[in-house]
């Protein structure tokens, strides 16, 4: 099942660029004043969810740029567009974070893995389409859960584990340490 995953959604060999030593995600709790706080936004989606596994191991954040929230945005509609539901977003974000810092990479010479390309970093040369295609948010993103809707219940692993098969990365374990901001960022733009 696993090569038939690989096969049909031409699958990249990505981490290497990226991957290293990340700032700890700081706690950014308010402070109150003792009392339990219960406030829940209706129009926010459901923590349990974006994260129905909880976050697994040490969590990194970074401080977003206006690009990297506007591609946060095109990734959350390319999500819906595809019908899919938030957790899928927080996935898709979540392996972007790790890939690419949400940025929409060119070329990078010398420092390329490869023919990496885009907040996926995917490689034309591994079929996910031509550079153009890969480098536009929507496509790369339509692309990337198009792999992961095939992955037989990625709706119940871990976001490691459902990024890890789509990606097929040097650093499997990599992705979770984006999980909260995903997740947090999906809750921001989801309705937004």
């Amino acid at each position: 099942f696993r090569k038939s995953v690989l096969g049909v959604a031409g699958l990249a060999f990505t981490g290497g660029v990226f991957a290293g030593p990340i700032a700890a995600h700081a706690d950014t709790t308010p402070v109150t004043s003792g009392k339990p706080v219960a406030a829940v936004q209706a129009d926010k989606p459901d923590t349990s969810k974006l994260i129905p596994h909880g976050v697994q191991g040490k969590q990194s954040k970074i401080d977003l740029n206006d690009e990297q929230v506007s591609n946060v945005k095109a990734i959350i509609a390319a999500t819906k567009k595809a019908g899919l539901p938030e957790r899928a977003a927080v996935i898709s974000i979540a392996t972007s974070l790790q890939e690419s810092k949400l940025e929409n990479l060119g070329h990078l010479g010398d420092k390329n893995d490869h023919d990496s390309l885009g907040l996926f970093q995917q490689r034309p040369s591994s079929g996910w389409g031509t550079p153009e295609q890969i480098t536009d948010p929507e496509y790369a993103t339509l692309a990337f859960e198009k792999g992961l809707k095939q992955v037989d219940g990625w709706q119940d692993m871990p976001l490691t584990e459902a990024a890890q098969t789509v990606q097929v990365s040097a650093y499997p374990d990599a992705y979770a340490q984006w999980e909260q901001q995903a997740a947090d960022l999906v809750a921001q733009h989801w309705n937004s």
